[in-house]
């Protein structure tokens, strides 16, 4: 969201609190008897005794979490079991029994709302970051099979518009490597520009393992006679073929035997050619770590057999979000078909798409888990009204009105609302730098990163805050108007 928008709803935010706290200030005696009625009585001294024997659970669990890594996993537990426990027995110790249920499923929605918010918006970040860390913000791609001209489209895409960075042209092959006698795997080659690929992508921070001098300058050298040519292969995959720094590995080249006219196999076997290994990367990307091989562009052009042609031309821009207006701008200037301009989003729709809609399903799921919260709030003050209907008809023959008995009850709502609202945030925001210190694992085959990802943005916990207490104001206005339409004959009918 532009940094306008979250400045607007934040200033429209304080601006709502400060008209609210002043509403409230000019109903002194309704926020005196709402207390009350919150009020549970004598301070139950057990529920204060283990309201600290739960705070200090939390500190234990705090203690295992920064001591060690090994009972880190202990420490989350402990603290987050501490802290609720805590929540309960302070809640308990300070307002009646149905006030403190009430609140308490307030405080369990907000939380695990903050936490799945916090979780999501992670995955999105971390899958935006691994997709820009070693991919390109705008390709280039040509329908036919030629893509000779790409100087020339290289030199359109630098002068498209200013925020465009860096240009380089690539290759990318779908293609297998082998290693030894039973190491095989399907891979992905890329060629790149050894001169022009650091502009464009950030391939550099990534590496865990490369050769003196660094591995993407290596792939610059021209190997001598006899030399193999460099690759930089993934972590994954070497792992998978067992390979280190200095191993040589062999290139398929799928189908490069088959003649595509007759449809007939050659007498030639597949085109082959062996590299040695100058670079191992990271990404904590699976799919890139497990099949993805970087080679010099001229080594990949022979290995292809195409000549001096790629396959597209890559580009990075200084904003990504202005990725798809570039791309648009500069598929105009080529002239539309053959040519495809395309930005990382667009590359990447179906998996950000998928993402989008896990998280508003997921926000809308807990979002009902507030809502029936707050239903059990409207129970408890429907109740609430029926036990204190003598006091509310006393209140009203002593010259209260009905939109004063209203208010006590809309207080109360407010309060049991607001209550619920600090407590969840406060708990989903300590589970979430709990976690996020600690670092939970995930298995990368399955989640395709290595890491439970936290981002915790103020603007959706701003917005959980909202949606909880409008739900809480919602909720108080049948129980307040059934309060409100109480006659003091009713009331005092039998006293």
């Amino acid at each position: 969201m532009p940094s306008w928008a979250t400045a607007s709803l934040v200033g429209l935010g304080a601006v709502l609190l400060v008209w609210f706290a002043t509403y409230i200030a000019r109903m002194p005696y309704e926020v005196r008897i709402a207390f009350r009625y919150l009020y549970g009585g004598s301070k139950d001294r057990t529920m204060i005794v283990a309201a600290i024997v739960s705070a200090v659970v939390a500190l234990i669990g705090i203690v295992l979490m920064v001591s060690s890594s090994a009972t880190g996993s202990i420490g989350v537990g402990l603290l987050m079991l501490g802290l609720f426990a805590a929540s309960v027995c302070t809640l308990l110790a300070t307002f009646s029994v149905f006030t403190s249920v009430s609140v308490l499923g307030v405080v369990l929605g907000v939380a695990a709302l903050t936490i799945v918010l916090a979780v999501t918006t992670g995955f999105q970040q971390q899958f935006r970051d691994k997709v820009l860390g070693v991919n390109a913000h705008v390709i280039v791609l040509k329908s036919q099979a030629t893509f000779a001209e790409y100087r020339d489209v290289m030199e359109t895409a630098k002068n498209i518009d200013p925020d465009v960075l860096a240009v380089q042209p690539f290759i990318f092959a779908e293609m297998l490597v082998t290693r030894g006698k039973g190491e095989l795997s399907g891979v992905a080659v890329k060629g790149i520009d050894p001169k022009l690929v650091r502009g464009v992508l950030d391939l550099e921070s990534h590496m865990i393992e490369q050769v003196p001098g660094g591995a993407i300058d290596a792939l610059g050298i021209v190997p001598k006679e006899g030399e193999l040519p460099p690759i930089i292969m993934g972590k994954e995959l070497a792992h998978k073929l067992k390979a280190k720094l200095g191993d040589e590995v062999t290139i398929v080249v799928p189908l490069s035997n088959i003649d595509f006219d007759t449809w007939r196999a050659k007498s030639s076997a597949p085109r082959t050619r062996k590299f040695h290994v100058v670079g191992i990367f990271y990404s904590g990307f699976d799919e890139y770590d497990r099949r993805l091989m970087y080679t010099a562009l001229h080594d990949t052009q022979e290995l292809v057999g195409r000549g001096d042609q790629v396959m597209g031309v890559e580009m990075k821009v200084k904003d990504v979000d202005r990725a798809e207006k570039i791309a648009a701008h500069l598929e105009k200037a080529l002239g539309g078909p053959p040519y495809q301009v395309q930005d990382w989003y667009e590359l990447n729709h179906n998996l950000f798409t998928a993402l989008n809609f896990q998280k508003l399903a997921l926000v809308i799921i807990l979002t009902l888990i507030i809502i029936v919260a707050t239903v059990n709030m409207v129970s408890a003050l429907t109740m609430m009204v029926t036990d204190k209907t003598r006091e509310i008809a006393i209140l009203k023959s002593m010259g209260s009105t009905s939109a004063g008995v209203s208010r006590v009850f809309l207080v109360l709502g407010l309060a049991i609302g607001g209550v619920g609202t600090i407590l969840g945030v406060g708990l989903g925001l300590t589970a979430c730098y709990a976690v996020s210190a600690y670092g939970y694992h995930l298995d990368p085959k399955v989640y395709l990163i290595d890491r439970l990802p936290i981002d915790v943005r103020f603007l959706e916990v701003l917005l959980v805050a909202g949606i909880t207490i409008v739900i809480s104001l919602v909720a108080t206005l049948f129980p307040s108007q059934g309060a409100a339409a109480l006659t003091p004959v009713e009331g005092l009918r039998y006293d």
